[in-house]
Formats: structure tokens, sequence, C-alpha cells
């Protein structure tokens, strides 16, 4: 029950270290099997089906599954950065543009009164001594 309650959380995502697209080492690494045995699943079925049922269900799982997120991801707001980039990077990027804007903002604000010539004079003036 562990198991599934983290791959429903987690996802099922290709690995990044596999030999081919790896589908077979994200299939294992989600479901906790040896990675041997599910590659050895994988050719045994594609010996016995043919070439083309089992290659295109590859692909198709290579196309449908998530790569591997490059850090780990660790919290739900991390996931869902994580889950709209995958599925619109441009939407992801405009989200970072407008995030660095409110910042950069904020920072022009703080600066100009801190720069300011009141700012200054209120400072030298409610000086507690």
């Amino acid at each position: 029950m562990k198991r599934m309650d983290r791959l429903f959380r987690a996802g099922l995502y290709r690995s990044r270290r596999g030999v081919i697209l790896g589908v077979c080492r994200g299939i294992a690494e989600a479901f906790d099997f040896s990675v041997f045995w599910t590659r050895a699943v994988a050719v045994f079925a594609l010996l016995i089906s043919g070439f083309w049922p089992v290659t295109g269900l590859y692909f198709l799982a290579a196309l449908l599954m998530k790569p591997e997120p490059v850090i780990p991801i660790e919290t739900e707001a991390h996931q869902e950065f994580y889950d709209s980039y995958v599925h619109s990077p441009q939407g992801a990027v405009d989200r970072l543009k407008r995030r660095y804007q409110r910042l950069d903002r904020r920072i022009r604000r703080m600066e100009d009164t801190v720069t300011a010539r009141e700012f200054d004079w209120d400072r030298r003036f409610n000086v507690d001594a």
C-alpha cells in the first residue's frame, strides 16, 4: 500500500539513467522491481509477440511518461511547478518571469525609499539617543 501511495504521489517517470529512453528503469524504480528482470520481461515480450507491438507500446510509454526530475521533488509546490513545466515549458517560464518582475518591483520600491532624501532626514531626526 505504501508503494502505491508513493507511485500516485510522485508519478511514474522515465529514468534519466536508462538505456533506451529509460522506460524499463522508470517502471522498475516506481514498482521497486529489479531493473534486470524488468528488461528481461520486456525482451521476452518482444520475442514472443513480435517486434512491432511491443516496440510500439514501448515508445508510446516513452511519450506518455514524464522524464524523471533532475532535482528530487520534496514539496507540493515543487511537484506543481514540475508538472506545469513538463506540460508547458513556456507557461513555466512565464510564471518565473512574472515572479521575478514582482520581486524586482519590490526591491526597486525599497531602494527608492532608502535612497530618498526624506529617508535620510527622518533617520537623523528620529534618532533615539
